[in-house]
């Protein structure tokens, strides 16, 4: 529990301290997760199984999904193929896009944006009853407290990877048809514990009173699927961090 000094710190600097959440949601989600093997997705699908909702895993190749859970339904899909998608998302309450090529043989960062408008095509064409997306996003595009973007401060071989993220960010920015959230993750983020607590922030990225910004990858899926439970930013970007 924060200290009253604490507290109005946070309000101060207008970033509000997440809460520990429920282990079981009040009311179970479909929730498609794209990309739901990969490191930050497999905690994403994790996180919506043990608060009780039914999960559908959308990937390239479905024997790679090693996850076994009643609830758990593993789908063949390509982000960029949308006739399948449209088949694959309808009925469903959220889409979590966990889609990425950093770790790919041959990195593609165009696909960010390919994908974000291949999800908002098909969203549109879903029309009232589409689910909301909600974005597994990137650092790049955050601001440092002095004003500046997190990209400049990246190494060269990893600014094409944020320039593509931040074209995706872009472009959701001009959708105004589609319920998006995109979700920034801090400077750092890996396995680890899953504490439930941690900050919420808007567009400028989080650091602690050592200058560090980190999340560990669970507790960077408690925050998305809080926001697949609780919606509360969308149509905009927000990030976390301890």
């Amino acid at each position: 529990m924060l200290s009253r000094e604490g507290f109005w710190k946070v309000i101060v600097t207008g970033v509000l301290s997440a809460f520990v959440c429920s282990t079981q949601a009040a009311q179970p989600l479909e929730i498609s997760v794209i990309g739901g093997n990969g490191m930050i997705g497999q905690r994403i699908v994790r996180e919506a199984l043990d608060r009780g909702h039914e999960v559908t895993v959308i990937v390239r190749e479905p024997s790679v999904v090693e996850v076994k859970d009643q609830r758990l339904r593993v789908r063949k899909g390509d982000v960029l193929d949308k006739k399948q998608l449209a088949e694959l998302l309808s009925g469903q309450d959220v889409i979590v896009s966990a889609v990425g090529s950093a770790r790919d043989k041959s990195p593609d960062p165009t696909l960010y944006r390919k994908a974000a408008e291949s999800l908002v095509g098909v969203l549109q064409d879903l029309g009232k009853n589409a689910p909301r997306l909600i974005v597994v996003g990137g650092v790049g595009s955050l601001k440092t407290p002095k004003g500046d973007l997190v990209l400049d401060r990246v190494p060269p071989e990893r600014k094409p990877e944020h320039l593509g993220q931040q074209a995706a960010l872009d472009y959701y920015r001009t959708i105004s048809a589609v319920s998006w959230t995109y979700v920034s993750p801090p400077g750092s983020i890996k396995p680890g514990e899953r504490t439930g607590v941690f900050r919420i922030g808007e567009d400028t990225i989080l650091l602690n009173e050592a200058g560090d910004s980190a999340i560990t990858m669970e507790d960077y899926a408690v925050a998305i699927i809080n926001e697949a439970e609780s919606p509360a930013h969308v149509g905009r970007r927000f990030t976390v961090g301890y």
